[in-house]
């Protein structure tokens, strides 16, 4: 009885064995064997590499945030506008202005063939108190010429003084009869350096609504609700602002993330360009595997650039301006690991693939030299 059911068992061998005399071994097959052991082994290495990557699934929420800063990164070069001509400003919907940013931001002064000016990595505005100045009593209390304000009550140097004319919206346009501006030798200072670029780094924090922060010459003030820069010292209106935007970006960085405008240039021969950066941004958050949130942000952008030239009736003001505006969507970024039933299921499928496909072409091989031999076999008996 059981006899019977081991014999019916036998049956059910998909890989019925053939003996060993009936087994011929060719150099054709040798061949295939090891090139199909290559292909394998290659496969293998391939499918074992993609299994230890991560897989990087992405969702889509409606952004609830409320109340959060937003972080702008930047590094540009601005390569023909001096340091002390510059002026960074960043202002939004909401009416929250900060005019001539210097916190967290660091100045290099740059040679005309775009290297730092030694000595020069935190950049001085012009006019500046010098720690060397034996000149000016540290118990002087200087005239601010009528611009005092409770905050600013004395002006010691001619940088208080600018600071103070632009608290009251006044335009700062006779440095030569402030003794403050003489004293330092401000307009020799200004017109030493009108050759120079500068190269602006750092980040500066703005409330998450819409808004635009600029790079542009001339110190920046409010007169009658309008946004204003001041170029009178300067004796012009003709700027080059031909810039480079080393890193552009907001937020953290996370990995895999593409910022459109790094490394971006845009280099012009004419004068009073105002560039123009239109930024869509789409608030990501990135969950890797260790748990830890990375808040950042994607982009888009579009470019536009026009030429301002008052005289001929074109307003503007020339400079390097980035409007951003907030998509109500938050991307959700989340790192998963790779399933190992996925990982045992594609090394049966490539080992069986290519032992499957060996077998086919050792099998034609060898029939056709097999029919060949027997062609010249009957080619010689005739």
């Amino acid at each position: 009885m059981s006899q019977g059911i081991f014999k019916r068992l036998k049956q059910f061998d998909a890989y019925p064995k053939t003996l060993e005399d009936f087994r011929i071994k060719t150099y054709g097959g040798a061949t295939i064997t090891v090139v199909s052991g290559i292909i394998m082994f290659l496969l293998f290495a391939s499918e074992f590499g993609y299994y230890l990557t991560t897989e990087v699934t992405p969702e889509l929420f409606v952004d609830t945030t409320r109340g959060e800063k937003l972080r702008i990164n930047m590094d540009v070069t601005l390569l023909h506008i001096p340091c002390s001509y510059l002026s960074i400003d960043a202002m939004d919907v909401s009416g929250e202005q900060q005019l001539d940013v210097a916190q967290n931001i660091v100045k290099e002064r740059l040679n005309q063939d775009g290297n730092v000016i030694e000595g020069t990595e935190v950049a001085a505005v012009v006019g500046g108190k010098s720690t060397n100045d034996s000149t000016q009593d540290s118990n002087e209390c200087g005239s601010c010429y009528g611009a005092e304000t409770p905050e600013l009550k004395c002006c010691n140097t001619c940088e208080d003084v600018r600071e103070a004319y632009r608290r009251k919206g006044w335009a700062f346009n006779l440095p030569d009869g402030i003794v403050q501006c003489e004293r330092e030798g401000w307009t020799e200072k200004i017109r030493s350096q009108k050759d120079e670029g500068c190269r602006v780094k750092g980040y500066v924090e703005v409330s998450k609504v819409a808004g635009n922060f600029h790079f542009a010459p001339g110190k920046s003030f409010q007169q009658h609700h309008v946004h204003v820069h001041d170029l009178q010292p300067f004796g012009t209106t003709q700027f080059n602002t031909s810039h480079i935007i080393h890193r552009l970006s907001f937020g953290e960085d996370y990995p895999g993330i593409v910022n459109p405008l790094d490394g971006y240039r845009e280099i012009s021969l004419q004068q009073s360009i105002m560039y123009q950066y239109f930024v869509k941004i789409v608030p990501t958050v990135y969950r890797p595997l260790s748990g830890e949130l990375v808040k950042s942000n994607q982009f888009s952008v579009t470019k536009h650039q026009r030429r301002t030239n008052p005289a001929a009736g074109e307003t503007g003001l020339p400079g390097v301006f980035i409007l951003y505006d907030l998509s109500p969507l938050l991307v959700q970024l989340t790192e998963h690991r790779r399933s190992f039933a996925h990982f045992l299921t594609g090394i049966c499928a490539i080992i069986g693939g290519v032992f499957t496909v060996a077998g086919m072409i050792d099998s034609m091989v060898y029939h056709s030299a097999k029919a060949l031999q027997k062609k010249i076999e009957l080619g010689k008996a005739s």
